[in-house]
């Protein structure tokens, strides 16, 4: 596969065929993509916790009102003690990676001790854990038809409630993704 098709900065979006626990009806964010294989962070499933709980596990003061509220979600089966923030750009952070022109990917503390401090950026998500797939996985399960593709689009990514998501990134298809087969035909 050539760089030109790399899925970075792409939402997967689940098919209704996909029956794995771990994926069925999601939307990820795919971060790093490549010939290693692929980095993404799911978007629509919260955690049992909210980010107040997190914050208080790291003793990072809350000095915004609402930030202890804001879910956490279950950002992938893998590593799921290790946090990640997707967020628009503004400040540069100790950890961060370019998802896009105007997203990123940070791992280190000193974005949530902003975040809570309210001069962090002012759309964010934070997610525990993160899907990965290795060399070719990604690949053979888009051709097996497990996943759609298509731009992130920032605002459904940061401003869609989180339980609409899986639907409004299935509207950008602009067709009904519960209509498709869940085989690939060969002519």
């Amino acid at each position: 596969m050539g760089s030109a098709n790399y899925l970075d900065n792409q939402f997967l979006i689940a098919m209704p065929t996909l029956d794995d626990p771990n994926f069925s009806r999601v939307v990820s964010v795919v971060c790093q993509h490549g010939e290693d294989g692929a980095l993404g962070i799911v978007v629509n499933r919260p955690a049992e916790m909210q980010l107040g709980d997190l914050l208080e596990q790291l003793e990072i003061k809350v000095e915004v009102p609402g930030i202890a509220e804001q879910p956490i979600f279950v950002g992938g089966p893998v590593q799921q003690d290790r946090g990640f923030v997707l967020h628009e750009v503004c400040d540069e952070y100790d950890s961060s990676y370019a998802v896009a022109d105007n997203l990123r990917l940070t791992t280190s503390r000193d974005v949530l001790e902003a975040i809570a401090q309210g001069r962090g950026p002012r759309r964010h998500l934070v997610a525990l854990g993160y899907a990965g797939w290795g060399s070719g996985q990604l690949e053979e399960e888009l051709k097996d038809n497990a996943w759609l593709s298509t731009p992130v689009d920032l605002d459904l990514l940061f401003d869609t409630p989180y339980e609409r998501r899986w639907e409004a990134a299935t509207a950008l298809l602009d067709f009904d993704p519960m209509a498709l087969a869940n085989y690939a035909g060969h002519a």
